[in-house]
């Protein structure tokens, strides 16, 4: 099958990570002769800036000819952007996991759990008001909301240890989170051989420090999702590592967790773990999607690379390493090349 990949290069340091993700797929499509296409489109802060609009229409109907869309992070217009998109393609399930990788210092070396958040509900939704000295803000919670990403995290946790928690706050929201809450339980009636349990998000704030090994799936709210999705991010290790997909019923959009550290943008020392990984994301979805054995080889070659890559100590800045994002990214094309070898 041949695929059309929408690629988003993103604000900051997107795109030297765009450039460094290239020349993993450059090689995957050598290697294991994944067809597929990418599909350049502008969106974010750059784009604001020349275009007057951060998500141009033609972006959008690129998107909705693709497959999937792999994103490098935007700044400023972030709102404008992916949370647009989220709501736009319906993508309800955020999906970010934390694992601990070699050499990186991080709290754990035996972490590995999903934070599955919600992705189109919530404060999120942006409905705010401001009237007579007051600003109000919505949170909607809707039940068909709640069901999909249970089922979603159920399902996840099927192949994974089998076991959910359900993280809320419904001791004080008690019809929100009360709403959430209770669904995740009915539906948790429907898969017996998953362990279910509940924390409220501040317990669950303090034990993804105190014992996040314990953790296998996450399912939360949106805005609770992306608070505890950082937090887990710099329990392995920090943001640079952290991937990330946002996936409907038809479609996907991949990207790193983190924003685009303007800060450090063109100095050649961002970290493309986190892109590189969203794009191993990537090819998993498309191998569970259409049932393509060479995507799923792809998704198992990249993550596998990236980890003798961190093994052999090319690290860097943020992990403690000199290596620069280029050079990182030229250890793991080759090393995909040695693991092909084997395969």
């Amino acid at each position: 099958m041949r695929y059309e990949i929408a690629l988003i290069r993103g604000d900051g340091i997107g795109p030297e990570q765009v450039e460094a993700t290239l020349k993993v797929l450059s090689k995957i499509k050598e290697i294991l002769g994944v067809n597929f296409e990418l599909v350049e489109v502008e969106a974010g802060d750059e784009c604001f800036r020349r275009r007057g609009k951060a998500l141009p229409d033609e972006t959008v109907e690129a998107l909705k000819r693709s497959h999937a869309c792999l994103k490098g992070p935007v700044g400023e217009t972030a709102a404008e952007v992916i949370v647009k998109l989220r709501q736009m393609f319906d993508l309800y399930a955020n999906v970010r996991p934390a694992k601990s990788l070699p050499r990186v210092p991080a709290l754990r070396s035996d972490v590995d759990f999903v934070i599955v958040r919600e992705n189109t509900e919530g404060l999120y939704k942006g409905y705010e008001y401001e009237f007579d000295g007051a600003a109000l803000a919505f949170r909607i919670i809707t039940r068909r909301g709640c069901e999909r990403i249970a089922n979603y995290a159920f399902e996840l946790a099927r192949k994974r240890r089998k076991k959910v928690v359900a993280v809320h706050k419904a001791n004080v929201m008690k019809l929100t989170c009360g709403l959430f809450a209770k669904t995740c339980r009915a539906v948790s009636k429907k898969y017996p051989d998953v362990s279910f349990s509940e924390m409220y998000v501040d317990a669950a704030a303090m034990n993804l420090i105190r014992k996040p090994h314990e953790f296998d799936v996450i399912v939360t709210t949106n805005m609770f999702g992306d608070i505890l999705s950082d937090e887990a991010a710099q329990v392995v290790g920090g943001l640079g590592l952290g991937p990330a997909a946002n996936i409907g019923d038809a479609f996907a959009i991949f990207e790193p967790v983190h924003g685009c550290a303007p800060d450090i943008a063109g100095k050649g020392v961002a970290n493309p773990t986190s892109m590189i990984l969203s794009a191993a994301m990537m090819f998993d979805w498309l191998s569970s999607k259409y049932g393509d054995e060479r995507c799923r080889l792809a998704a198992k070659l990249i993550e596998e690379a990236v980890k003798k890559t961190l093994e052999r100590g090319v690290l860097t800045p943020d992990l403690g390493g000199t290596a620069s994002t280029s050079e990182f990214g030229d250890k793991v094309v080759e090393l995909l090349s040695k693991l092909s070898e084997k395969t």
